[in-house]
């Protein structure tokens, strides 16, 4: 087997009735979500037919600085939509989160492609943007979930965190019951997925790779090192974010600044 079998575009087209079970549920109910429901699967639609278009240049193409110029747009719009989820301020995080994201997937797909893949040029492609891709895609919820915990955490509890500091702790010190809220907001959903990945990882990322005609065992290697992949760009990301946006949320004097939150809550 070569490859899946192509979808011709007037089947892919009857595919679309599927969404009638959906839409049919949310008008039995009244629940006001069709609309919405219609939007974002046209918008989808055209998303990935345009990324379709453009990849299959870039696959073509294979420059090592559109490859890398697409993953740091990519990058980009992952910082973007962090901030603005978490209602911080964007001109005062923008930096410190896109700082955090390329970081950690740089370090990360260095490990991945070079060393655990072995590939001579980790800029291929066929394997850097999927994969950048992949972790991206991924880390962003957690991400999301442990900057929004952690400052809205301080923000409900300043007693607390003050009581800390005017009893001699550092602000390290002090922040430390927050992180440990953070990381287990985040974390908590991810570890349970992930032990559980074996049960439900066929109808996963496996089945693109079976369906390509990989041999199942090599689509289970990848599974397993995309999945530890994901879990260790995932836990770099939101420990450099929390990290990095400390240096800006603080004061001279270890205070919260209020002007992070968008309005000033």
């Amino acid at each position: 087997m070569k490859g899946a079998v192509d979808i011709a575009w007037w089947m892919l087209a009857s595919g679309y009735l599927l969404m009638f079970i959906p839409l049919a549920i949310f008008r039995y109910y009244r629940s006001g979500l069709e609309k919405a429901t219609v939007w974002a699967v046209i918008r989808m639609t055209v998303q990935l037919l345009l990324v379709g278009l453009y990849l299959e240049y870039i696959f073509k193409w294979d420059s090592p600085l559109i490859n890398f110029t697409w993953v740091f747009v990519m990058t980009i719009v992952a910082s973007y939509t962090v901030i603005k989820r978490t209602g911080l301020r964007l001109r005062m995080f923008f930096v410190p989160v896109l700082l955090s994201t390329l970081a950690s997937i740089v370090l990360i797909d260095y490990y991945f492609l070079g060393f655990v893949i072995g590939l001579k040029n980790i800029f291929t492609a066929r394997y850097f943007i999927p994969i950048t891709g992949m972790l991206l895609g991924n880390s962003l919820k957690n991400v999301i979930i442990a900057l929004d915990s952690f400052f809205r955490r301080i923000d409900d509890e300043q007693i607390t965190y003050r009581w800390e500091l005017a009893n001699g702790a550092t602000r390290s010190e002090a922040l430390l019951p927050f992180m440990r809220f953070a990381l287990k907001k985040a974390f908590n959903p991810l570890i349970a997925t992930t032990a559980i990945m074996g049960l439900i990882s066929l109808p996963g990322m496996m089945t693109g790779q079976i369906l390509g005609g990989s041999d199942p065992m090599v689509a289970v290697k990848y599974q397993i090192m995309i999945l530890v992949v994901i879990f260790s760009s995932t836990s770099l990301n939101v420990w450099l974010t929390i990290i990095f946006s400390e240096r800006v949320a603080f004061d001279g004097f270890d205070n919260l600044r209020r002007e992070i939150f968008s309005g000033h809550r």
